[in-house]
């Protein structure tokens, strides 16, 4: 399924049109993953837009690196994984954001220790393993409320 907001999520975002938000952090927005095969996988998108964490001021890398975290520590305590693992690439979209995703004991162990790029791209694309917010609206509000939790206390 091909989604609109995905030609500028930051604008739709901002205009409050892109479902995958779970919430707007200091830094930008939590997003939930467009594929959900490790369950709880998401994204921070930085907001303003900028191409990489170098084009920021030191304050506000703190800040970004920060609000990773803490949502590395919402899924870590909703989606109860093994490990958190963060990534930031910036090589196909052209803007700051970080991808977090839980890792987990059931994964096939090659899988398990190796980068999540490693999997077949049937994971990545199978609709069965595609984020669908009828499916993934439990997921996305738990996220949402440990995540907003987790905000009043670091901020």
């Amino acid at each position: 399924m091909k989604h609109n907001f995905l030609s500028d999520p930051i604008g739709f975002a901002d205009r409050g049109e892109n479902p995958t938000v779970i919430t707007k952090m200091k830094s930008g927005y939590a997003v939930i993953g467009l594929t959900q095969f490790l369950p709880g996988y998401c994204l921070l998108i930085r907001a303003p837009k900028v191409n990489e964490l170098t084009d920021l001021e030191y304050g506000d890398r703190n800040d970004f690196l920060l609000d990773m975290s803490l949502l590395g520590d919402a899924l870590k305590e909703v989606c109860k994984p093994k490990r958190i693992n963060y990534s930031i690439y910036g090589n196909e979209a052209p803007f700051l954001h970080a991808h977090v995703f839980p890792r987990y004991e059931w994964e096939p162990e090659y899988n398990r220790r190796n980068p999540v790029w490693t999997y077949p791209e049937t994971n990545w694309t199978d609709d069965q393993y595609q984020w669908n917010e009828e499916t993934h609206r439990d997921l996305l509000l738990n996220i949402k409320m440990v995540l907003g939790k987790r905000m009043l206390s670091a901020y």
